[in-house]
């Protein structure tokens, strides 16, 4: 073993046990949720800062005192326990306040998409049937079309006044910010509801996730853990503090080991590094999104003169890996796999390029995880004639699912399901490997490795089937943006009348270099013939979710249609042997079936 895995392997080891030592603590007392431990984390680090924000700061005795606040008035509401409120608000350390103070006291806070509108942003609102909204200034005018169809709920404003919405500011300074007596309410204990995090909606509306204040309490403990999170670290968070990962994941994390966290309202790659710098930050919390968008970017002055000892997250590509990590010095990545509503979680402790995780042996018995055998072409996984799912073979994709215990009280791989029963139980899979098992769906075709570390293959409903052969978008992607002046891009399979199965596209983003010959030249070295996009679409920009995922949906609508496209359509025609430019003309030959694909 080379002194460099030696080292990974230690740090692996030390990570494990520090994130096992802290969960297992979490059971002692379970009426000690997050907010009642920032009180206790507000007696040890007083005067330290814990959110840090453009729009206001906080220390760790402030950020106490404020949640305070914020409970005293939702008693003040009547708010009864279980009851929902909804926050709409962009990224600043008053958003952790908020919903700090609010499942202090039994309420649970619906975190709203602040990038939806109209009737996505109804439908997120409507499912947590809340009793008041808390609306900051600058998206009110986003919320008024819809209020008059939510008469239920009261509208409280953060932030400027408003003609007709009453302002919170003048309501919590009412409010006393010292720590609640036991009698004054009732508190909730960990297996009640703290959350409502929603789907990133990438297809079809986004689904309200549950997420209990164990659940909390463990993402923020075992993250904490893994990062070995200290007092003179800084966690810089710039992803949507209304999803799991930047809004507990990577705040809970920091401020359980006593850290501040710098809040940005978004990412920028011109500013990235400056800000990095600027901050002192020593840790950093990604999307892997985020990692292509720093790797394209021009080179920054300060780009090599942080202070980051590790950088975490998930969705990091392996063709962007080492170009992330040795570019920018990066000395540690923590790469793991996870979902707001899933039930179980990997993690590539040992940095093994590409891998989105493993389960450790000693975890395995606590952790049970499949990869089934899986049919594209019924979108379910494959039964052998007992009926029963099989396991995949080494490195063979298959679905993930994650065990569902059936006893009472079971805290490993519990599955809490959404505010919505009926979706709920589209997710759970019976009669899995035996009568009357029962396991998680994840959604996520995966392969693992004879040494047990998993890899992402795609989504279920992304892979498609084209001449006989099952294609992977995301290795098609990750083959086509490593091509010269491929900046970013899509690829989705698209049906094609008289055709069997779907045929791939691609929508692309390129710079002033890119050459449509030579591009294809590429493709056929490096792509076998069924994966190669039979259309493609050049893009001006590349629209993403709040979560940086791409607006997949709306380009596999309008798909290869000149009629729907605005954007340059190139077709791969066999019969010359190129990509040409794919007119109205083209599109009636094709469709008709005249052109043999």
């Amino acid at each position: 073993m080379s002194q460099a895995s030696e080292l990974d392997a230690k740090f692996a080891r030390q990570a494990w046990i520090r994130a096992l030592e802290r969960t297992a603590r979490i059971d002692e007392d379970p009426t000690v949720t997050f907010p009642v431990l920032i009180d206790r984390l507000a007696l040890e680090f007083g005067a330290s800062p814990a959110l840090v924000s453009p729009e206001g700061s906080l220390t760790y005795s402030g950020l106490a005192a404020r949640a305070n606040q914020y409970a005293r008035w939702g008693l003040a509401q009547g708010l009864q326990p279980g009851e929902a409120v909804a926050l709409v608000c962009p990224n600043r350390a008053e958003y952790v306040a908020v919903w700090l103070g609010l499942t202090r006291i039994g309420m649970v806070v619906a975190l709203i998409n602040t990038q939806l509108s109209g009737e996505s942003l109804a439908h997120c609102i409507r499912v947590a049937a809340p009793r008041l909204i808390v609306v900051a200034a600058e998206l009110a005018a986003t919320l008024a079309p819809l209020r008059d169809r939510m008469p239920a709920a009261r509208c409280w404003l953060l932030g400027a006044s408003s003609q007709d919405i009453e302002p919170l500011g003048p309501a919590l300074d009412k409010h006393s910010s010292d720590p609640l007596p036991a009698r004054d309410y009732r508190a909730p204990t960990l297996d009640a509801t703290a959350l409502y995090i929603y789907t990133s909606g990438t297809t079809g509306l986004p689904k309200a996730a549950n997420v209990t204040h164990y659940r909390v309490m463990r993402w923020s403990q075992w993250f904490a853990g893994l990062l070995d999170t200290r007092p003179e670290d800084r966690l810089y968070d710039c992803l949507p503090l209304y999803h799991s990962v930047g809004g507990v994941v990577a705040v809970g994390a920091a401020l359980a080991g006593g850290a501040a966290v710098v809040i940005r309202p978004r990412f920028s790659a011109s500013d990235f590094w400056r800000d990095i710098g600027e901050e002192r930050c020593t840790l950093f919390q990604y999307i892997g999104e985020l990692c292509r968008y720093l790797v394209n970017a021009p080179p920054h002055p300060l780009e090599r003169t942080h202070a980051l000892r590790i950088a975490c997250g998930n969705g990091l590509r392996p063709e962007v890996w080492e170009t992330f990590k040795t570019r920018f010095g990066i000395p540690r990545i923590l790469e793991y796999y996870a979902s707001t509503e899933g039930n179980f979680s990997l993690y590539n402790c040992e940095g093994r390029r590409g891998s989105i995780g493993r389960i450790p042996s000693f975890l395995a018995h606590r952790l049970p995880v499949a990869l089934v055998r899986f049919d594209h072409e019924s979108g379910e996984p494959l039964r052998n004639a007992a009926g029963f799912c099989e396991r995949c073979a080494v490195d063979e994709a298959g679905e993930a699912l994650g065990w569902i215990p059936d006893q009472p009280g079971a805290r490993a791989g519990r599955f809490e399901g959404y505010a919505d029963p009926e979706a709920t139980r589209r997710k759970v899979l019976r009669n899995v490997f035996k009568q009357g098992d029962a396991w998680y769906r994840t959604g996520d075709l995966m392969r693992r490795d004879a040494d047990g570390f998993f890899y992402f293959v795609d989504r279920v409903g992304e892979t498609f089937r084209w001449k006989g052969e099952n294609v992977s978008t995301q290795e098609v992607l990750a083959a086509l943006c490593a091509l010269p002046h491929v900046r970013e891009g899509v690829v989705f399979g698209v049906e094609v009348p008289r055709t069997e199965g779907r045929a791939g596209m691609a929508a692309l983003v390129v710079d002033r270099g890119f050459d449509l010959r030579a591009f294809r030249a590429e493709v056929v070295r490096g792509l076998p013939p069924y994966a190669r996009p039979l259309f493609l679409r050049r893009l001006p920009g590349l629209e993403s979710t709040g979560t940086f995922k791409p607006r997949k949906q709306e380009l596999q609508r309008a798909g290869f249609d000149p009629a729907q496209v605005p954007d340059p359509l190139y077709f791969d025609d066999p019969r010359v042997g190129a990509y040409v430019p794919l007119d109205a003309a083209l599109y009636a030959a094709i469709t008709a079936g005249t052109i043999r694909l």
